[in-house]
């Protein structure tokens, strides 16, 4: 039987056991390090929650890291531990405050650059001013692509992300960008609390419809499409249902949910056109303004988003909102990367 803790051991003084003897006192012999060894996470403020479930996943710890702001609101982060020659994921979100949150990514990017980390990884698991992906009309900006060059000059070496809401955006970046996709996630709560339903995967809109199908692929359903006009920013008009959605159990899926107008108005022109009731999954939970009111008020029997962005109080609260974690899907990612291993192979 081994010794007991503070017992002898029954090997003699100055006999070799795998290390050399030092005044009687075993040194102990150094493990070969991993690659999980030399991987840090680095949070800022915008999803801490989030990213504590990420290290829980990973079973690391976060480093140890002061973000705060001066008088005038300038940010200032202090990276309180040595990451030289170390392969680093900073997570931040990019939501409200967007620039706020920006900046505080840009900055911690640059604080470990300076540090000499081997390798910095942006981990965006929402990427803000990605509706700003292209020209919508003259002398207009594609913010998107700026974003994407400030990353890159700050010093990332590879970008993680979630559910871009263009997947051409992945082009904007002149490094290696990963984009996740949250539908096993939610092909999982399906399963689980709507499974054997006549289920229908309907899209919101025409320009989300390679994702409703993919979704609608992976739990074998039909799908639908609304067809809506919008007038002018943050407001639409629905003006008809492609697909017979009578007796039909509805999921209206999207990237973003932002002022909720979409998605409610689609949720009641479904219901009157014969669905029986309306589900909504979107990854990325905006809902600025009176969003979550809305939502409440609506047709929608529930509305599921993911943690992507750090749910408020008023989500948390809401009756019919639910909140999924891709924190296990972010932390494998992560994982994947950090060993030199397929990310694309999570989605198989």
């Amino acid at each position: 039987m081994p010794p007991k803790p503070g017992n002898k051991s029954d090997k003699k003084p100055g006999k070799k056991s795998g290390g050399k003897m030092r005044g009687g006192v075993k040194a102990a012999q150094a493990a070969p390090q991993t690659r999980d060894d030399r991987m840090k996470l680095l949070t800022c403020s915008s999803n801490l929650t989030l990213a504590n479930d990420i290290a829980d996943y990973l079973n690391v710890s976060l480093t140890r890291a002061v973000v705060k702001r001066f008088a005038d609101e300038e940010v200032f982060i202090e990276i309180q531990e040595n990451v030289r020659g170390e392969d680093v994921f900073v997570i931040q979100s990019t939501s409200y405050p967007a620039n706020d949150h920006i900046m505080e990514l840009l900055i911690a990017v640059d604080a470990l650059t300076r540090s000499s980390a081997r390798r910095v990884t942006a981990v965006i698991p929402y990427f803000g001013y990605a509706r700003q992906d292209r020209k919508t009309a003259a002398r207009t900006p594609i913010s998107a692509k700026l974003l994407a060059n400030l990353i890159t000059k700050a010093g990332a070496d590879r970008v993680l992300t979630c559910d871009l809401h263009a997947g051409q955006i992945q082009g904007f970046f002149d490094i290696p960008t990963d984009n996740l996709f949250a539908a096993p996630v939610i092909e999982k709560d399906i399963r689980d609390t709507l499974n054997g339903g006549n289920l229908m995967v309907v899209s919101p809109d025409v320009g989300g419809v390679v994702r409703a199908r993919h979704l609608a692929n992976r739990i074998g359903a039909d799908l639908a499409i609304v067809d809506k006009r919008r007038e002018r920013a943050g407001e639409s008009e629905v003006m008809n249902i492609i697909g017979d959605v009578t007796g039909r159990t509805c999921l209206l899926v999207d990237d973003i949910v932002d002022s909720g107008g979409t998605l409610c108005n689609a949720a009641q022109a479904l219901l009157d056109n014969g669905a029986t009731e309306v589900h909504s999954y979107v990854t990325h939970g905006v809902l600025s303004g009176e969003a979550v009111e809305r939502v409440t008020k609506s047709a929608l029997k529930s509305l599921v988003v993911t943690d992507s962005i750090e749910p408020t109080d008023a989500i948390k609260s809401a009756e019919n909102i639910r909140v999924l974690t891709i924190a296990p899907l972010m932390g494998e990612a992560i994982r994947r990367i950090a060993r030199e291993e397929s990310v694309s192979s999570l989605f198989d």
